[in-house]
């Protein structure tokens, strides 16, 4: 039944679903690509929306947000190689890697353009994205994105260390796992900001219960976090997204990556536009998904999708060259050296606004 309903509301055209359908939860799809099987969601017509979850996450991190964007779009989201129900190989897991597989797939699917909506590490994946096939992307959606400064939380840091592995498998085991379930419970009834994201880490802590989920989680961390913090950055490439209409959105309580890298990025990120969910953790379209929805909605409506244009392209590569060279991208302070002193005081943004666009 529910796989009858997937396909009848695929087939649907988006003008007959009344915006009060019932939520349903898609079925996943399968296809083989480079010899190794991806899952995804499809479901929806009209413009296409890719949806990137993050680390140790799935494209069911999407419920109940797919089906409501479907009723006028086409919506694609795929579990990332090594992630959900696709698999996970021995294989390249970085975040240009990536990119590459979510070209590959659309490219199968028959999806020539999109606007790519990243959160976390997809978030990272949907700006490389942008970076390597300016031609195929219309616009950006990044939700508490990954990528921007070094500092992330002391634990991911400590994932990257020898002997995390075993470490990882241990506290996965059914003893400590039920124990590590209390304490985030714990931490979110004293109201800690990780406290706040309490069901969404035991979800992801559940899922790397098997051995070929903990490698390929180490695996996609280990390209781009080290003891030290995150190691790469999208801020010395963010001048390409001045005709790349992009939305960043950020809770005002993340724990997993500071809540000043967002405001750090809009500040980059010429046009760009800043919806900060002042009460959300690291997942802020759970925190308020209807606010979530109507703010992606509003964007798509009053923008037009970028369009590739390779003089253009060139220009732009070509007048970033000091930025490439040290130039605005490491002049902005690191988010730990903003803890004092606020990031929204640094960059001239007004904390009573909590919208605003880029400079």
């Amino acid at each position: 039944m529910v796989q009858r309903d997937f396909e009848a509301y695929h087939r649907a055209p988006s003008a007959e679903l009344p915006p009060t359908a019932p939520i349903r939860r898609f079925e996943p799809r399968f296809r083989v690509v480079h010899g190794y099987r991806r899952a995804y969601i499809r479901a929806g017509r009209g413009p296409a929306l890719l949806f990137i979850h993050g680390i140790g996450d799935s494209f069911r991190t999407w419920d109940g947000l797919l089906e409501r964007f479907a009723r006028h779009h086409t919506v694609v989201a795929p579990d990332l190689l090594g992630h959900g129900l696709s698999d996970k190989p021995r294989a390249d897991y970085s975040i240009a890697g990536y990119a590459c597989g979510m070209r590959d797939l659309l490219s199968v699917l028959g999806i020539d353009r999109v606007t790519a909506v990243g959160h976390s590490l997809g978030a990272g994946v949907a700006m490389q994205f942008a970076y390597q096939f300016p031609e195929r992307c219309e616009r950006l959606v990044l939700v508490a994105p990954g990528g921007v400064g070094p500092d992330i939380h002391p634990l991911l840091k400590a994932s990257t260390l020898p002997g995390a592995a075993l470490v990882l498998a241990a506290l996965t085991s059914a003893p400590p796992r039920t124990l590590g379930q209390v304490t985030l419970r714990l931490l979110r009834a004293a109201g800690t900001d990780i406290g706040r994201d309490a069901d969404d880490l035991r979800h992801m802590f559940n899922s790397l219960a098997s051995a070929e989920a903990r490698r390929a989680f180490l695996r996609t961390l280990r390209t781009s976090v080290d003891w030290h913090g995150q190691t790469i950055t999208m801020l010395d490439r963010c001048y390409l997204t001045e005709f790349m209409p992009t939305l960043l959105v950020g809770g005002g309580h993340d724990a997993v990556v500071p809540p000043e890298h967002p405001r750090l990025a809009n500040a980059m990120m010429p046009g760009s536009r800043l919806e900060v969910f002042a009460q959300a953790g690291h997942f802020p379209h759970h925190s308020d998904p209807d606010r979530f929805v109507a703010v992606v909605e509003d964007f798509l409506a009053t923008t037009e999708p970028a369009s590739y244009n390779a003089r253009r392209w060139r220009d732009l590569l070509r007048s970033g060259a000091d930025l490439a060279h040290g130039g605005a991208a490491r002049a902005l302070p690191s988010a730990s050296g903003l803890r004092g002193e606020t990031a929204a005081a640094v960059l001239g943004v007004d904390e009573d606004h909590v919208t605003s666009s880029g400079v």
